[in-house]
């Protein structure tokens, strides 16, 4: 601290300041790709932050009482790669050296399961405001249910920079109306309002009052009307922490590319500065153009010192919640499991079995095996877009999770499917829940960037999506999302499942509990499906294959293999019969996740569908496209091609071909084939 010690503490926090800003600087010139802009300019805010309010440990990024940070704004990475090496976390600075290069820890925009202290990925503008809304759900929950005497165990607060992109975005709405709904008093958003988008002047495009729309909102709103008045920042992020009752957001006025000859434009948004503009930044700081990555000993001692206290606090945190687990033992036990990821006891023991006199649409059987799940497992955590009646995934019997009473287990997102899913993923950052959310299948579109952020980060979060395709019925086509089985397919990491009766519901969820490496996403009928006879097909319990044969004929190779998920899956069980008394061996394969069967062996796969017969007709109410892996060129399908259209769903399905007559005439026509 010697060094330290010489300067005035304003001096120091400048210097550390500059360091934070040259750093990021000298990471996107020699990556010559990036955005300096925002690091120029948000460089006091994040210092500030950082040394004087956020409570972390850079030797345990994991530490169940920190406080989150966010960078919404993702595209300012070099920001939050200078501050997380700075303070000690496991970032080394070659790493820095290596900014948007291959295999690098330090890629364009902060993917949290690359970069330790990275709490979220975010890019995609919006997304982290709406992922740090469900960080503050969580924490908001776990506080409810685990808090005693000591109020500051589990007071986690989420702090995050946003841009005016962020605000832009609709999802920044969505989020924003139900944080202040909820009267989610731990947030606290750092806004850059530094009058500048890609495309030039803010004002081309961009002309509220974000706070008074922040206002109307229910938030608590602040201004600062200088980037770089440290004292006045100070100030304001205290005061944004002392009101409990509303989320904060803080205006900051800020200068993008502060220092750099082009400041104020958006020619410092998304470039590299040159070697020009990076000499004349660092004359303009006061900082030694030589070497690049330049950092003071005094202000690596400052920056140290803050990483200690952050290790004090966290230890002291411990010390404390040895005391609470003397007191509350059964309530520590239970947190520890939960963070660790551990399944209470018998969570799957009570899942009911269907018979064939269950006559259910699959999001009414996935609801009841859903019931008897959250009466074992506290922490499975969730709601619905405003559609709770429809997909039944309400806790029959649990409060609701509201303003002031955060105990409760059902969340009313309302119509913000986008929001519920950024959320959802916020929500599975906290490590303690596995949270849940529905809607109806179509409304996927408006939810898609978080959807796809989900499976990029591989969360534990679990999707409920009902009223798949055409058996959606008289709401008609704008309601029938026949291209979204396919399009959602797509998406690596995704794991989806369509069950074809109610015993696959049943085993579905046990799938989507079990599955720790990514979201699952369920798909349900509307229409009620038959339950299969498993006393004579294969047990449901193989829909952990992904796909499986159901029956076949005994003792002869098939000329024909019928391939079908979800509510037309029994058109193929029904065709069977009918295709042997016409003298033809068949075999019927349930798909109810293609995820899952690519996970299985070569031989495994082979077996169900062998390399040699490419007599195959898949059967599923949705787009081909995903299918032709399975079908090959010279198979069939019997899907949807064109958008549905408004009809009781006994008149939708012969009029789209399924039917077993149907399904016994392509198959015969397929059979015929050379």
């Amino acid at each position: 601290m010697a060094a330290a010690e010489k300067l005035e503490q304003s001096q120091l926090d400048q210097l550390c300041i500059n360091t934070i800003r040259t750093l990021s600087i000298d990471m996107v010139q020699k990556a010559n790709s990036g955005h300096p802009g925002l690091p120029m300019g948000m460089g006091p805010t994040a210092y500030v932050l950082f040394s004087k309010f956020l409570r972390f440990n850079p030797k345990d990024p994991k530490w169940c009482g920190r406080d989150r940070f966010v960078l919404s704004a993702g595209h300012g990475s070099a920001l939050i790669y200078s501050l997380l090496h700075l303070y000690g976390y496991d970032l080394p600075l070659d790493q820095l050296k290596r900014f948007r290069q291959l295999e690098s820890i330090t890629p364009g925009h902060p993917e949290n399961f690359k970069t330790p202290g990275v709490e979220t990925t975010t890019g995609p503008l919006g997304q982290g405001f709406g992922t740090g809304v469900g960080m503050a759900i969580a924490a908001k929950h776990l506080q409810a249910r685990f808090e005693r005497e000591d109020k500051s165990l589990f007071d986690q607060r989420i702090f995050a920079i946003v841009s005016d992109g962020d605000l832009m975005e609709g999802i920044s709405h969505e989020a924003a109306s139900i944080a202040g709904h909820l009267g989610l008093g731990n947030i606290i958003y750092l806004y850059d309002d530094n009058h500048v988008t890609l495309d030039g002047p803010a004002a081309f495009s961009f002309s509220e009052d974000v706070n008074r729309r922040f206002e109307g909102y229910h938030w608590h709103t602040q201004a600062v009307e200088d980037g770089n008045d440290t004292a006045a920042i100070e100030k304001a992020i205290q005061n944004a922490i002392d009101e409990k009752d509303r989320p904060s957001i803080v205006r900051i006025r800020t200068i993008i590319g502060y220092g750099a000859p082009k400041q104020g434009t958006s020619e410092v948004h998304g470039k590299a500065l040159g070697p020009d503009g990076v000499k004349a930044a660092k004359k303009f700081y006061g900082w030694p153009l030589e070497p690049d990555f330049y950092i003071p000993d005094a202000a690596k001692a400052e920056f140290g010192r803050v990483a200690d206290k952050g290790k004090q606090t966290h230890e002291d945190w411990n010390r404390r919640f040895e005391t609470y687990s003397k007191t509350y033992g059964a309530e520590a036990k239970e947190l520890n499991s939960l963070l660790s990821g551990e399944l209470p006891a018998g969570w799957d023991a009570d899942l009911p079995t269907f018979t064939t006199k269950d006559n259910l649409a699959t999001r009414k059987s996935a609801s009841i095996v859903e019931q008897a799940i959250l009466k074992k497992m506290w922490g499975l955590f969730g709601g619905s877009a405003d559609l709770s009646e429809s997909t039944f995934t309400d806790m029959e019997g649990d409060k609701e999770f509201e303003k002031g009473a955060y105990a409760g287990r059902n969340i009313k997102f309302g119509v913000r499917e986008h929001g519920m899913c950024a959320a959802l993923n916020g929500m599975a950052h906290n490590g303690a829940f596995i949270p849940y959310g529905s809607s109806f299948f179509c409304f996927t579109d408006y939810a898609r960037g978080a959807i796809r952020l989900g499976c990029l980060m591989k969360v534990q979060v679990i999707w409920v999506f009902t009223h798949d395709s055409i058996g959606l019925g008289e709401d008609g086509p704008t309601h029938q999302g026949v291209e979204h089985l396919s399009a959602l397919r797509a998406i690596p990491n995704m794991t989806l499942i369509r069950p074809g009766d109610a015993n696959e519901a049943r085993e579905a969820w046990r799938a989507a509990i079990l599955h720790r490496d990514g979201p699952t996403m369920m798909v349900l009928s509307r229409q009620n499906v038959p339950t299969l006879d498993r006393a004579e097909m294969a047990p449901a319990t193989d829909l952990h294959k992904g796909g499986y044969v159901l029956s076949e004929t005994k003792g002869k190779t098939p000329d024909v293999i019928l391939i079908a998920t979800g509510g037309e899956l029994h058109f193929a069980v029904e065709a069977k019969p009918e295709l042997e008394k016409k003298g033809h061996a068949v075999r019927v394969v349930s798909m109810p996740s293609m995820e899952i069967f690519e996970r299985q062996t070569q031989a495994y796969r082979d077996s169900v569908l062998p390399p040699n017969n490419w007599k195959r007709l898949a059967i599923e109410a949705g787009s081909p496209m995903s299918w032709y892996r399975y079908i090959g060129p010279n198979g069939d399908m019997i899907g949807m091609t064109t958008f549905g259209e408004s009809a009781p769903y006994k008149d939708l399905a012969p009029h789209f071909g399924f039917t077993v007559e149907n399904v016994v005439a392509r198959a015969e026509k397929l059979i015929a084939r050379k």
